[in-house]
């Protein structure tokens, strides 16, 4: 067996969350998949995962295998990468994770101009709302939104996530245009799932208000939400990046822009690397001169 192939495979279980994904991801099948971390198993003579029909989880050696496997792996792949790049040109994997409105709207539209600085560079991308966990993802790097819990990860700040409360032009016309905070009151909304029940609040010459909506269509999705809002069915506090284009299309009006919502920071994530591949290097760069 080769042990570097084991590993391998071992990762992308992980990674991947199944034998089936994984084989998808190596290019083999799943039976050869299971076969692979079967042997590994044996040679290590201890179990890597709990193994059910329906999920599968990491032992506790298994987590620190995990760690050792990815260590060796990079170490493998920065190797690689200094022998095959004699010219500098950043090569191999980036594998980066975004939030789903921001890495649509914002991150997907700005990647040509990295593709066409560093071409031989193959990009990843996972847009996920749910904070993933960066080693067992195997995600190089991670742009956040929000407050960051105390962490050994590097955080580079960025613009903050500004906020923007939109309705279509139809429903204004049936429920009328808020100058006011106060005038929210009987107003339907729909609301993102995350934060369905926080009030809104708003800020102006020192003063906040909040408002809480009681007539409410909720979802989980960011540009289902939109799509709501666009279709008539209420109020929605969306991100600007969001909704930017409906507004200068005017399928969505602005309305409160007076008044000052809170904004989000939003920061970009990564491992300390002493070895750092030049990939990682210029993608962070290219992201910190987009987005900060």
């Amino acid at each position: 067996m080769d042990l570097f192939v084991a590993m391998r495979t071992f990762v992308a279980i992980v990674r991947s969350g199944s034998m089936n994904a994984a084989g998808h991801e190596l290019g083999v099948s799943g039976a050869l998949v299971g076969q692979r971390l079967s042997a590994l198993e044996d040679r290590l003579q201890a179990r890597l995962l709990n193994r059910s029909t329906r999920q599968q989880s990491l032992t506790e050696f298994g987590g620190t295998y995990l760690q050792h496997c990815i260590d060796i792996l990079d170490q493998v792949a920065l190797s690689e990468g200094l022998a095959g790049d004699p010219d500098g040109r950043p090569r191999g994997r980036l594998r980066i994770t975004a939030p789903t409105s921001f890495g649509a709207e914002a991150l997907m539209p700005a990647l040509g101009a990295f593709r066409a600085a560093a071409p031989d560079v193959e990009l990843d991308i996972v847009l996920s709302d749910r904070n993933l966990d960066l080693i067992p993802a195997g995600v190089d790097l991670a742009f956040r939104i929000g407050v960051l819990e105390d962490s050994a990860l590097v955080h580079r700040p960025l613009a903050p996530y500004r906020m923007r409360i939109c309705a279509s032009p139809a429903y204004l016309a049936k429920a009328g245009v808020p100058d006011h905070p106060d005038d929210l009151t009987g107003h339907e909304a729909v609301l993102f799932a995350l934060g369905a029940g926080r009030p809104w609040r708003m800020t102006r010459d020192g003063e906040t208000l909040r408002w809480t909506p009681s007539h409410a269509i909720t979802v989980n999705s960011g540009h289902a939400m939109r799509n709501a809002i666009r279709a008539g069915l209420g109020l929605g506090m969306l991100p600007a990046v969001l909704v930017q284009a409906d507004i200068q299309r005017g399928t969505l009006v602005p309305v409160l822009e007076d008044w000052q919502l809170p904004e989000r920071p939003m920061s970009l994530l990564y491992h300390r690397d002493r070895h750092m591949p030049l990939r990682t290097k210029r993608f962070i760069a290219f992201a910190l001169s987009k987005f900060a």
